[in-house]
């Protein structure tokens, strides 16, 4: 049930857990929604396919050490060493977080978001991550924000983020969760109601008494995955749950209660009985093309991979253990099993419950993300894979035919016994999971900082190209629409993942050559030969990952500009960070007076809100806004957020 009302921030004695933690970190602006806020970082994050440019930028900053209370450089998506370039970048990683006082979690360490969720998260504190799925934190009680690398650089040089004050719809919880149903099926849910955009500028924040009855792991695959709303981040509350995850991962001491106060509003009301859930599944092609299991069981399946950011946690993999136990995996279906830490997987050895996992037929895979992003486990052609992760993109599994459904462990586990969708309530007895009250803790594979920073020469592998510079923005854009693209296209759209393109991530001449490369594979030399140009897009462009190559590789490119129905909110803020101008059709009507090979010109020698696109070859205007904060066009005028940072033309 949706109830909607006007919000413009509660009174200065009743707030919610979001308006806490806001107003303690607010810089700059006020707390209204629509407004352009500051907001202090306390922690970042970083991963090695968005890291390595992260850094790369702010070495070019010039600052001597990082200034947030904690930064992290993890090692989880490109572990893959087919040749030098993976390996290269990963000792660049390592030497830059020992100069410059980052914490280094090593490959095979794990998933940054299980990691940080274990071992470094804080309630209370704001985190900002180069990974659309940094919101996981916030099943802490946590402000967790993705973004693009350029954002991550700047916080670590002590700049404050800048962001459109969301709005905030509250979710109460009603009920439990019956026997087969987990934490996947409720964010599947939501986003049936949301949908893929429903979330844009928001934050999910959950309350009720439902809230008691699910555990913190529980609530990071909510928030996890509230990142496919397009919502800003999702949060809950920290609570005697909470405190209970802390004790157990040897950190109780840093527990903070955080609750929302009794007098508080939503800009919009969700009211969700966990009680009335049954076992969810996202059909192909998008997370939001939701239905019941027992509507769609049945399919034969080739293949099923468990793990991710959003389901490898303790909870998760125990539950997979308990349910393979004394069962065997269908002879036609392949069933991987990827931990989401060191600790879990060591838990899992201790109490026997990976010989459980084993003599099922699975097969066991490097702590990490590889799959998620198609680097390993790509499946047959027109194969159908069952994964446990948050995105089932057309080609994203690494295979472009194959079929990729989106499902709970539960689900993942019960279809690979019997070979087709199945719904996991045909196992019939619900195990009862035995959580240890105190987990074995392994730090070996993190590199902490030390007092005395080294200095000596940082290596850069022939593959880690610098940055290309960007002029300033001229008075007229004039160029060919290079491309029209369909509504939600994603940023594995506009860039794709795979280990081919993803050990190119700190070469931007080689990345961009795999621009648009599945939607228009002359798209790249087609950009270079007409000396860059306008892309025309649809509803929620550049929906997805946080990866900011997307912006970047275009501008190379010479794209000039987007004109678009809207924006998905990082590849915005990227598109900003790179001198791109995002432009919104005021009509989204005239999407359609616009054809690929027009020629376009705009004047922006003054960025106003509303502006003027002539289309040359049809001899007509077309209407548009520029969404950004005075702040921002500055930046778009000096060339993008790292040439105004340089030329001091952006006060922060």
């Amino acid at each position: 049930m949706f109830t909607k009302n006007r919000f413009t921030g509660n009174n200065q004695l009743d707030k919610n857990v979001t308006e806490k933690i806001i107003s303690s970190h607010l810089i700059e602006g006020q707390m209204v929604t629509g407004d352009q806020i500051g907001l202090s970082i306390d922690h970042t994050l970083t991963q090695d396919s968005t890291g390595t440019l992260a850094y790369l930028e702010f070495e070019a900053m010039g600052v001597p050490q990082v200034k947030t209370k904690l930064s992290l450089s993890f090692v989880d998506h490109n572990m893959l060493q087919n040749d030098y370039r993976n390996a290269d970048d990963h000792k660049y990683l390592q030497a830059i977080a020992e100069k410059y006082g980052i914490v280094f979690s090593r490959p095979g360490n794990g998933i940054c978001h299980q990691l940080y969720l274990e071992r470094f998260s804080k309630p209370g504190y704001t985190l900002l991550g180069s990974d659309s799925h940094t919101p996981t934190g916030g099943g802490i009680g946590m402000i967790a924000i993705g973004a693009g690398g350029l954002d991550i650089a700047a916080a670590m040089a002590g700049e404050a983020f800048f962001l459109e004050m969301p709005s905030i719809t509250g979710i109460k919880l009603e009920g439990s969760l019956s026997p087969f149903v987990s934490a996947k099926d409720v964010i599947l849910s939501l986003l049936k109601k949301l949908t893929v955009k429903g979330g844009v500028n928001k934050i999910l924040e959950y309350f009720g008494p439902g809230v008691e009855t699910l555990s913190v792991p529980e609530r990071g695959t909510i928030t996890n995955m509230g990142t496919e709303t397009g919502a800003t981040t999702s949060i809950f509350p920290s609570d005697e749950v909470t405190k209970l995850f802390l004790q157990r991962q040897g950190r109780g001491n840093q527990w903070l209660e955080l609750k929302p106060d009794k007098n508080v509003s939503y800009s919009e009301l969700i009211e969700l009985n966990l009680s009335d859930l049954e076992p969810q599944i996202a059909l192909p092609h998008s997370p939001d093309n939701v239905e019941t299991v027992k509507n769609v069981e049945g399919l034969p399946i080739d293949q099923i991979c468990i793990g991710s950011c959003t389901n490898s946690s303790l909870r998760d993999l125990k539950m997979v253990a308990s349910l393979l136990k004394n069962r065997k995996i269908n002879d036609h279906v392949s069933l991987t099993i990827s931990p989401g830490s060191r600790q879990v997987l060591e838990n899992l050895v201790s109490t026997g419950e990976l010989l459980d996992i084993l003599k099922a037929g699975a097969r066991v895979i490097e702590n990490g993300c590889g799959p998620c992003i198609g680097i390993g486990q790509a499946p047959a052609t027109d194969a159908v894979t069952l994964r446990t992760f948050n995105r089932n993109f057309k080609g994203r599994s690494g295979t472009q035919n194959a079929k990729i459904y989106l499902v709970s462990p539960e689900t993942a586990v019960a279809s690979a016994i019997y070979g087709k969708i199945t719904d996991p309530r045909k196992l019939e007895n619900y195990p009862k999971l035995n959580m240890s009250e105190k987990m074995l803790i392994d730090d070996n594979l993190f590199i902490f900082p030390t007092t005395k920073p080294h200095s000596r020469k940082i290596m850069r592998g022939p593959n880690i190209k610098p940055l290309p510079d960007f002029l300033p923005l001229p008075t007229i854009l004039t160029g060919e629409v290079l491309l029209k693209t369909r509504d939600n296209i994603s940023t594995d759209d506009i860039l794709p993942g795979s280990s081919e393109i993803m050990s190119l991530r700190s070469n931007i001449p080689e990345i961009s050559k795999h621009v648009f490369r599945y939607v228009d594979s002359l798209f790249s030399k087609r950009a270079l030969k007409k000396g860059g140009g306008f892309i025309v897009g649809g509803e929620n462009y550049g929906q997805g990952s946080s990866r900011e190559h997307a912006a970047l590789a275009p501008k190379y490119l010479g794209v000039k500009a987007i004109i678009a129905k809207s924006f998905a909110r990082i590849h915005q803020a990227n598109l900003v960070n790179f001198g791109i101008l995002p432009l919104t059709f005021i009509s989204k009507q005239d999407y359609k007076r616009i054809n690929q090979s027009d020629i376009l010109s705009i004047n922006v020698k003054d960025l106003k809100n509303i502006m003027s696109l002539t289309n040359v070859n049809k001899q007509n205007t077309i209407r548009v806004s520029l969404n950004l904060s005075n702040r921002e066009k500055r930046m778009i005028k000096a060339g993008g957020k790292l040439a105004a940072i340089r030329s001091k033309q952006v006060d922060y």
